[in-house]
């Protein structure tokens, strides 16, 4: 029987998977508008070697905003001494006009937690 996760990583906009890690703890994506995004849950979180973690896609996939991409067992991690903050990297920023942080707590899927201007 399949674990039952606690916490999902949806997708934050339209675009393609380009890379899961076998540990399933980060992935990067390919934004239509031209972000590229590497999504990373926790801080160390690749010695759990893939444990409590659980991914819906792999690379090539096209997501649409708001689809699920990776799920985790929250309680679990924090349990095995891990710190859950999630960087969220735009690894082409300098191709960017404008990035803005909303600072707004992501708790939710309609919480816009970057703007990006091309």
């Amino acid at each position: 029987e399949a674990m039952k996760m606690e916490t999902e990583i949806v997708a934050p906009a339209d675009g393609q998977v380009t890379m899961v890690f076998d540990t399933k703890h980060a992935l990067s994506i390919q934004t239509d508008n031209g972000a590229e995004l590497i999504i990373h849950v926790g801080l160390d979180t690749v010695q759990l070697k893939g444990q409590y973690f659980e991914a819906h896609v792999q690379a090539g996939d096209r997501v649409k905003k708001g689809d699920l991409l990776l799920e985790f067992d929250m309680d679990k991690i924090k349990a095995a001494g891990y710190l859950l903050e999630t960087p969220v990297l735009i690894t082409n920023h300098t191709d960017l006009k404008e990035i803005k942080n909303t600072n707004e707590a992501v708790v939710s899927n309609d919480v816009e937690l970057i703007k990006v201007e091309f």
